[in-house]
């Protein structure tokens, strides 16, 4: 009787919440929308690189309130907003604009599981746009200026027994601060796209010990048959040790043991190469001991591949994978949806992008001055495609007709906005340094808040020789990094070559065809090219495939298309915005992809 009287209260809790949350808004959306569940919003555990059992998932509904900036905390709040969706997206239940006058507020109380006792816990949010201030049990905890890099906080001091109240103030000044933003303009039109304020990403708790693992960093040498694990932990003391076992299924393939905070060497005898073709990923496991008892573990996994550039037979510079040339086609995948903005609705949405571009027979995905969620990054691993991880640009970029393009001109920024794209474009490479998917960094897109250029990439380059710097995809060229980075729309052509570096057509296409019922707006639609139907889309992308084809064989290593979907105003996708239908004749397109990238073969 008690268990049924439970159910059936449980049920009125689930219902009366869902009663109090639906999409705001009249745009169109993704299939995925309608299977949002406000009582289990993104339930995947989000770190898969380092993973462990317990944890728990606080996204949902919480209470908002927008106040003009330094207000103090509200009594009383607007309403619900679904946790992690941005406050400007349909999916958050609100769409309304923050802007820099105002703060968002957000409240949520928790309860700790009894089963955690005696562990310490740890509040980690996936990602918030911009300035966050934290409080729990009305005491302010900390604060974190990035919109993408997750961090997180100890809480253990300052939680008391039962209901914990939690508190998110975010202020996000979007164009009319320094920081980066990428696409997000208050002021959406043509490439520009709405604002993206507050939590983005999924915010969770996980209990530890007091002695953990802090972070993983894994850095495959194939040429040596060496994996390098850094593994950095929190309170360890002299004779506290790190195990790191490498897995091929239940198989141990190699173990070392070593110091905490010391750099193990791992053996990997025989290695199975990961490639877009072969993607194998190792199971790791990392154990930390105190006094000979296990104090941590977590699963990860890793990679044994090799990313680099050399001299061809006809003297031009290629980029290799695994010690082999190895041409690199993707599109430029902005990663915006309609209904969740920077944030996919679901986890089978996040991957439905990066499944459809390896389907149509790409094998490397341009990631536009956009970092996703950790999960993203894991599929790509998985499903085998490679990554240009661009940095998102900001610091008051202009409009699109403003800009310079390689007149050597660099924007002078301010000792706070350097200051901020050193630490966030840091945090970003920690963040992702041992996704095997990841092969090249991009500093900086088109010349957008360019700044001493050959100083970051050099950084960039001592930071992880592991890749390839991409220092400028498109902007002011400076003879530095591994690439050379051209833009053409919307034909490919090869203006100019760099005999030093590896060369590349870093965007190109732009193809676009306003497909009706699917569409952000009904007018003000935006492509370097229209065309009506699918056919007429194809034969043209078929054409400039053709092109890039000869162009490979005399001085390009890589091209990158624009683009993966529409988003919002341009509707140059191979994908509609909603994600519901292909764009173009996907047998075709996968035919025409796979001569390209075996064009060096």
């Amino acid at each position: 009787m008690k268990k049924n009287l439970f159910l059936i209260l449980f049920i009125a809790v689930a219902t009366s919440l869902s009663a109090q949350w639906k999409p705001a808004g009249d745009k169109i959306k993704t299939k995925w929308a309608d299977e949002i569940d406000v009582n289990n919003v993104l339930p995947e555990y989000p770190r898969p690189m380092m993973e462990r059992t317990a944890w728990k998932n606080l996204n949902g509904l919480w209470d908002y309130a927008i106040l003009p900036a330094g207000a103090a905390e509200p009594t009383a709040f607007d309403g619900k907003i679904l946790v992690p969706f941005a406050v400007e997206s349909s999916l958050s239940g609100v769409q309304k604009t923050l802007g820099k006058e105002n703060e968002l507020w957000y409240k949520q109380t928790f309860t700790v599981p009894a089963n955690w006792k005696g562990k310490d816990v740890l509040l980690h949010f996936g990602g918030v746009d911009w300035r966050t201030e934290i409080y729990v049990n009305d005491i302010k905890i900390g604060t974190h200026e990035g919109g993408y890099t997750p961090f997180s906080f100890n809480i253990t001091p300052y939680l008391t027994s039962g209901n914990q109240k939690l508190v998110v103030k975010v202020w996000d000044p979007t164009t009319d601060g320094y920081q980066p933003v990428g696409k997000q303009n208050k002021r959406p039109e043509g490439i520009w796209y709405t604002p993206v304020s507050g939590i983005w990403q999924t915010v969770w708790l996980e209990p530890v010990t007091k002695k953990h693992i802090a972070h993983i960093k894994a850095i495959p040498c194939i040429d040596s048959n060496r994996l390098t694990v850094d593994v950095c932990t929190e309170n360890t003391a002299a004779g506290d040790i790190v195990e790191v076992i490498v897995k091929d299924g239940s198989s141990v393939v190699a173990k070392a043991k070593g110091a905490a905070c010391q750099q193990l060497a791992l053996n990997i005898a025989n290695p199975k190469l990961w490639s877009p073709e072969s993607p194998f990923l190792y199971d790791m496991e990392v154990n930390l001991y105190s006094g000979g008892k296990l104090q941590d573990k977590v699963k990860s996994y890793t990679a044994m591949r090799k990313i680099s550039a050399k001299r061809d037979a006809n003297g031009i510079m290629r980029m290799q994978l695994n010690n082999k040339d190895y041409f690199q086609l993707g599109p430029l995948d902005q990663g915006w949806w309609p209904d969740g903005l920077y944030t996919a609705p679901t986890d089978e949405a996040l991957l439905y992008d990066i499944q459809k571009t390896k389907d149509m027979g790409f094998n490397m995905i341009r990631k536009h001055v956009k970092v996703e969620p950790a999960r993203w990054y894991t599929h790509c691993d998985r499903v085998g495609i490679l990554v240009w991880q661009d940095m998102p640009n900001g610091d008051k970029s202009p409009q699109w007709q403003q800009y310079k393009y390689f007149d050597g001109t660099e924007i002078k920024r301010s000792p706070a906005s350097e200051a901020d794209y050193r630490a966030e474009w840091k945090g970003i490479m920690d963040y992702l340094m041992s996704h095997p998917s990841i092969v090249v960094w991009v500093p900086f897109n088109e010349a957008w808040g360019q700044f001493k250029t050959e100083e970051i990439t050099e950084w960039t380059q001592a930071y992880d020789p592991s890749r390839l710097v991409n220092s400028a995809s498109g902007g002011n060229h400076y003879k530095t990094g591994d690439i050379l980075d051209i833009h053409r729309y919307p034909k490919p052509e090869l203006p100019f070559y760099d005999a030093e570096r590896v060369t590349v057509l870093g965007e190109y296409g732009g193809i676009g065809f306003p497909m009706q019922g699917h569409l952000w707006q009904t007018d003000r639609n935006w492509g370097y090219v229209q065309f009506k139907n699918k056919k007429e889309v194809t034969d043209e992308y078929v054409k400039f495939a053709e092109e890039l084809k000869k162009l490979a064989k005399v001085g390009y290593s890589a091209g990158v298309y624009t683009q993966t979907t529409d988003v919002e105003g341009e509707v140059n996708g191979l994908i509609t915005y909603d994600r519901k239908e292909i764009k173009v004749e996907e047998g075709r397109i996968a035919k025409i992809n796979k001569e390209v990238c075996d064009v060096l073969k």
